[in-house]
């Protein structure tokens, strides 16, 4: 080889060498460097995966979300572990499963563990993300998610404050527009800089049913472009990384569920992940490999060069992300414990894999086996009634909760749900009938005796209340029953006008349960029903502190310490105690009452009319439409009672 070639051949090496070098740099420096800007954490609720165009659906349209998708990497078979959304989020900020934070449904609370060893220990990511020097916040959509879950843990900001709206659902999560979570959620971003910062951002937009799904997913879509749009405007967008996930889908009548919680199918577990990286590396990577929600907080982890944490039992999704390399099969646990605390059945579990959801019942040894999967017809009816309770529409409510007891007599929980919408609708022989159903079906529980118990007060048969309360008190297990029983027992003696019995009972309610201010509420009641009403004020604001200070709600406390005021010529105390008692018990119809009288004789003519008509939209029974037209009367407004009256007739026309 002549020198001239041979000196070429040189060159052209070193030159490939040296680009084969940057090049093998470069990715090195790509791959060890760590996130720079902003981490964005979005959860829609309820957003299955396959109602999305990006999964391939195309009855609706979501550019925002198709941006993502575009510019990151989609995940097509990402999973939940729960079909619920306090527990799922939970696995989602911990990397770990309901086991390990005893958190299965979404009345538990993650600080107290539930029976789960060494639950309260249990660190999140935005914990483990402050300890590296990041800002972190969360603004949540639903009180599902309210800070006292535990979730808050490690958020230097937690926004849960959900402003009810004028006439809320009842018995049912409130919830906040995902437009205004954005915007408290771009304030955050503003204030807290472009770089190390961490933003979890969950919406409620997408819950809806059937017909009005694809719309719902729309609006969800539509907040997240506003997001889009804030970053790009900040120069912030190609810096931030933004996971964008659900913590469960919605069942849209497959396998007979509407809804979600019950079962565990693609429906209600197949979830969408995108994960939109710094600089848009890797866009429009598909990837196919199962993967979890319990495997975003080591991921998150691994982004920002942050050590493994202790306990995680996801993996990092880094070598899927950058197509470095690939991840060993994993099967997802799943599991459903809402027919087991709802009705008392089995709960279910499941493992996802590569060939499928394999659910099966998950029976502890010598329990009886009742499978959700047969029961789903009986659920949905259930849901139904108590979709028409939240939306005030309680005599359907107790229609179809007595075609659900001929259906299923055997249940007492539901026994106790028939009770209480008919005691709501003032149909108490139907609800002590159900109770007196529930205490033959479950001797022990001592809530069918105090349901029955509360009625017979009603009705003034207080020899009959008396005798149930105090059988309540005899098989109560632990001291919030038996605080419940001692409470009802002073109050029948205090109707019965026996001071000392209600004294004594009042004493005895508050022995077992000492934050319950029933002593002073008992006092301040003892004097009202003599007409004391002075003498009435110190008892009832003391019982009104007490109750204030522990956060505890006494039936009838905020009603009367409103009307004892009125008797004295505190208007303004007693218009803020009956708003109280109306907010704790929205169905109260005095209460209502009262403060349109209020009203009424503080020349509010107008807001006396407002109350009114709204007492009959809040709790639209016959007795409401009965005082509505009483009230209409003697304030000389005969035109309008019998237009009232009259509705009265269609509305309740048998």
């Amino acid at each position: 080889m002549s020198r001239p070639l041979r000196y070429t051949v040189i060159l052209a090496l070193t030159t490939a060498a040296t680009v084969l070098a940057a090049a093998g740099g470069w990715r090195y420096a790509r791959a060890s460097a760590p996130v720079s800007g902003p981490i964005i954490l979005i959860s829609i609720d309820t957003l299955r995966a396959d109602r999305l165009p990006a999964y391939g659906y195309a009855a609706v349209r979501t550019p925002a979300i198709d941006l993502l998708a575009a510019d990151g990497v989609v995940f097509e078979r990402a999973y939940a572990h729960v079909p619920l959304t306090l527990p799922s989020h939970a696995t989602l900020l911990t990397g770990r499963l309901p086991e390990d934070t005893g958190v299965h449904g979404d009345d538990d609370i993650m600080d107290r563990g539930k029976g789960a060893p060494g639950a309260s220990d249990v660190r999140t990511l935005p914990q483990m993300l402050r300890d590296r020097g990041y800002a972190t916040a969360a603004v949540v959509s639903t009180t599902l998610l309210r800070g006292d879950t535990g979730l808050a843990q490690g958020f230097s900001k937690y926004d849960d404050d959900i402003l009810a709206a004028p006439l809320p659902r009842i018995g049912v999560e409130r919830v906040r527009d995902g437009a205004q979570s954005e915007a408290i959620a771009e304030k955050w971003l503003d204030a807290s800089g472009a770089s190390r910062s961490f933003l979890f951002l969950q919406l409620n937009d997408a819950h809806a049913p059937n017909a009005g799904y694809d719309a719902a997913v729309a609006s969800a879509d539509a907040v997240i472009g506003r997001l889009v749009r804030f970053l790009k405007s900040h120069q912030l967008y190609d810096r931030s990384t933004i996971i964008l996930l659900s913590d469960h889908g919605e069942g849209l009548g497959q396998g007979g569920e509407s809804e979600h919680g019950l079962l565990l199918d693609e429906a209600t577990l197949h979830v969408p992940l995108i994960v939109k990286q710094e600089s848009n590396v890797d866009a429009g990577r598909r990837v196919k490999d199962i993967v979890q929600l319990i495997d975003i907080a080591p991921t998150a982890l691994d982004l920002v060069k942050a050590p493994r944490a202790a306990g995680l039992r996801g993996r990092s999704l880094k070598p899927l992300l950058e197509g470095s390399g690939s991840l060993p099969p994993a099967s997802v646990p799943a599991e459903s414990q809402y027919a087991k605390d709802r009705f008392g059945w089995s709960r279910l579990a499941a493992a996802i894999d590569e060939h499928g959801i394999a659910a099966r019942v998950d029976a502890p040894p010598g329990l009886p086996i009742v499978d959700p999967r047969e029961r789903v017809a009986l659920v949905e009816r259930v849901r139904r009634a108590e979709s028409r309770a939240a939306d005030r529409r309680w005599i359907e409510s107790v229609a179809l909760m007595q075609e659900v007891v001929r259906a299923e007599p055997e249940m007492a929980r539901l026994w106790m749900q028939l009770a209480s919408y008919a005691s709501i609708t003032g149909g108490h022989d139907v609800a002590l009938d159900a109770y007196r159903h529930a205490i033959d079906l479950e001797p022990a529980d001592p809530g069918g005796y105090l349901g029955a118990a509360s009625m017979l007060l009603k009705q003034q048969k207080l020899r009959e209340a008396a005798a149930q309360a105090a059988i309540a008190v005899d098989v109560a297990a632990d001291g919030t029953a038996e605080a419940d029983g001692h409470e009802l027992l002073a109050r029948i003696a205090a109707a019965r006008h026996d001071a000392d019995a209600a004294r004594a009972e009042a004493a005895l309610a508050q022995q077992a349960a000492p934050k319950r201010p029933v002593t002073a509420f008992i006092e301040g009641r003892l004097l009202y029903d003599q007409n004391r009403f002075a003498d009435a004020v110190a008892p009832f604001e003391t019982a009104l502190a007490a109750a204030r200070e522990s956060n505890v709600t006494m039936a009838d406390l905020h009603y009367l310490a409103g009307d004892t005021y009125v008797r004295v010529n505190r208007s303004r105390d007693a218009e803020a105690q009956f708003e109280a008692e109306i907010d704790a018990a929205p169905w109260s119809v005095r209460a209502r009452a009262a403060l349109a009288s209020l009203y009424r004789s503080t020349d509010r003519a107008d807001a006396a009319d407002r109350a009114i008509e709204g007492m009959t939209r809040a709790v639209p029974t016959p007795e409401s439409y009965q005082l509505a037209a009483k009230l209409l009367t003697q304030s000389g407004n005969r035109r309008q009672a019998d237009v009232v009256r009259a509705e009265a007739r269609r509305v309740f026309a048998k």
